[in-house]
């Protein structure tokens, strides 16, 4: 009974926090900056961490940047032409991705990556229902 209680809490909780999306409150549509990474194959894991974790580090250093998520390939179908790394980085505008492109703290991001990188593939596009 104790745990019933708990996940009932826990599932009012969630349940409140979440937001919905209807006529009356649309999504907000953001400019998704997607990029991803093939490294080169003499790059080491710990070179590859490196590159990861200054990325990861990017949004607390650029205002602009209104979401932030990566990930690596895990696909079974074999399409991936060697890219390993995903990054989608979210603005509320363009003017937010004109700042953040040349932002100092992104330049010396890409001074981290490039002796590591391969190949590099960028899309941008706003959110779409």
């Amino acid at each position: 009974m104790q745990r019933f209680k708990l996940f009932l809490l826990a599932s009012m909780v969630l349940f409140s926090t979440m937001s919905f999306v209807s006529p009356s409150n649309p999504p907000k549509k953001m400019l998704r900056h997607v990029v991803l990474f093939k490294f080169k194959d003499s790059s080491t894991p710990a070179q590859i961490k490196e590159v990861e974790d200054a990325f990861r580090k990017l949004p607390s250093k650029v205002k602009e940047v209104k979401g932030f998520e990566w990930g690596t390939n895990n696909s079974p179908e074999g399409l991936a032409q060697g890219f390993t790394h995903v990054f989608f980085v979210s603005f509320d505008s363009e003017a937010g991705r004109e700042v953040y492109l040349p932002h100092p703290e992104h330049k010396a991001f890409v001074k981290v990556l490039e002796p590591h990188l391969d190949k590099v593939l960028v899309v941008d596009y706003w959110t779409q229902e």
